[in-house]
């Protein structure tokens, strides 16, 4: 099965306490259908402007990702330059440039509307509507979203809810979202918006998953070399899609399985700035990290 993304293509500029790279090649769908293509094919949409260079995406073409859904127009391609504090995980932004990105408007070739998997990356809440509007009879739609738009578009991203099974969010969104401090209570109100499935992503202490009434915790993988923490949550939610949509299967036993891969592909990201640890996997060395997660939270009792 395949798995179609809707999101953005960028390069990206960042700054770490250890070193630090210029438009290198991000974006959440670039993120996501490099981890996806590791378990399925993946059906991409997005735009760039005409300064892209189309080489630093040979390896997308290469991993099986359709890249029918690229629109290139004339203008600058969406940039984005940050600096991560000390601790790694506080970032602050020095630059946002939309460019083209910002009149982004997601139109479906024919051939990806009946994809059966769909992730709604994090864009605007009325195009991650307006691209379900497109698909025909999915499986599965899950989304991701952001502080900004609980803030500044909360009606919007409510009718959007409504029609995804699984929102991915961290706990930070969560309370935001439902205006609950306990993250139990609140995810609990999320679920009646829509989605039943969330998987709240708790960075370097884990995910959580709830499905129904089901409750299933995964550690993060412990990474020694921290490099880059950009676009983890991207490549999380492309394994945990790109895993069920390999198998078709969405139950609670196979929602479980997709969050340990999906742990898994995250702490590859996080080794090497841009795509770096991403392009050099082998599918034994997700196998092997996938195993070790599993064995972190093994006990006979």
């Amino acid at each position: 099965m395949s798995v179609l993304v809707v999101g953005s293509m960028a390069y990206d500029s960042v700054e770490t306490p250890f070193a630090k790279v210029d438009d290198a090649l991000g974006g959440s769908a670039t993120f996501f259908s490099t981890a996806a293509s590791y378990f399925s094919p993946v059906n991409l949409v997005a735009v760039v402007g005409d300064d892209f260079d189309m080489q630093d995406i040979d390896f997308l073409y290469h991993r099986n990702v359709n890249m029918e859904g690229l629109v290139r127009e004339k203008g600058k391609t969406f940039r984005w330059k940050g600096r991560y504090l000390d601790n790694m995980n506080d970032r602050e932004t020095i630059y946002t440039e939309l460019n083209v990105f910002e009149h982004f408007n997601p139109v479906l070739p024919e051939s990806y509307k009946d994809s059966d998997y769909v992730f709604l990356a994090n864009i605007n809440p009325d195009l991650q509507y307006h691209v379900v509007q497109q698909t025909r009879h999915p499986k599965f739609v899950a989304m991701d979203t952001m502080n900004f738009w609980i803030s500044g578009s909360l009606e919007q991203l409510k009718r959007t809810l409504s029609v995804v099974d699984a929102l991915m969010i961290n706990d930070s969104e969560v309370r935001d979202l439902s205006g609950e401090h306990n993250l139990f209570t609140g995810a609990r109100k999320i679920q009646a918006m829509g989605p039943k499935t969330l998987v709240i992503k708790k960075g370097e202490h884990g995910a959580l998953l709830i499905h129904n009434d089901s409750y299933f915790f995964c550690p993060a993988f412990p990474v020694e070399n921290l490099y880059d923490p950009t676009g983890a949550g991207d490549t999380f939610a492309g394994g945990f899609m790109g895993y069920l949509a390999m198998f078709d299967k969405i139950d609670d036993a196979h929602l479980r399985r997709a969050v340990v891969y999906a742990s898994a592909m995250a702490s590859f990201c996080v080794e090497a700035f841009s795509m770096d640890r991403l392009k050099s996997l082998k599918n034994e060395d997700i196998e092997i990290r996938a195993n070790a997660i599993v064995q972190m939270t093994h006990v006979n009792l």
